[in-house]
């Protein structure tokens, strides 16, 4: 049986699961979506995920991500954030679309390219995630070697480091050591909630120049 995404109704909070489906079937849907940005599909050995993030989750993704380019400028460290890039590999049969992705330590090897391929190409350094209404699955991005995976559900931030093919949660960063971002994070992303975006972000670039100046 073959389904579309048309036939998928969701509201936004919401998830389905499928099982059993075909790589096939996958890169059909992803065709589709491609013209439903308000939809995010992912992958991982015949199992189907769907889901449509509230506006919530998506202004939480785009905070973040500006924290984290604040963090790579003032350290004066070149990056690439994809976004919301989907990676896909046949061969591993997983798939994947991140809140966020950034490509840092292997920025240079895939500067300029309009397509990423995972045969080739490395996964993402650091992606984020926001996991306001499901957990993320981590074995999408482990199957996929993802070095770092950030997860926000809503209070506070979980640092994933992938260790032997699995996630083990730190303390800190490996991109950004002696920060205690977990927590400084979601108090700058509650900042913007009441103050407004410039006015955070701002703050927390003088936040990160003093921690800079004070190493």
């Amino acid at each position: 049986m073959q389904v579309q995404l048309k036939q998928i109704r969701l509201s936004p909070g919401g998830q389905l699961l499928m099982t059993d489906v075909s790589w096939p079937m996958y890169e059909q849907l992803l065709e589709e979506y491609a013209e439903n940005p308000g939809v995010r599909i992912n992958y991982s050995q015949a199992l189907l995920e769907v889901m449509v993030p509230l506006p919530e989750h998506e202004d939480d993704k785009v905070i973040i991500s500006n924290l984290v380019e604040v963090l790579l400028e003032e350290l004066d460290i070149e990056f690439r954030n994809l976004a919301s890039t989907t990676f896909k590999s046949e061969r591993m049969q997983q798939g994947l679309e991140a809140e966020s992705c950034f490509y840092i330590e292997n920025e240079e090897t895939i500067r300029g390219k309009k397509r990423i391929d995972l045969t080739v190409d490395p996964p993402p350094d650091l992606a984020i995630e926001i996991d306001i209404t499901a957990r993320t699955r981590f074995n999408n991005y482990e199957a996929l070697g993802v070095g770092e995976l950030w997860r926000f559900d809503g209070t506070r931030v979980e640092i994933n480091v992938l260790q032997g093919g699995q996630y083990v949660q730190v303390n800190e960063s490996p991109h950004f050591p002696g920060l205690p971002l977990g927590e400084v994070i979601p108090q700058y992303l509650e900042r913007s909630k009441v103050e407004g975006r410039n006015k955070a972000i701002k703050a927390f670039r003088a936040w990160v120049k003093g921690r800079i100046e004070a190493s």
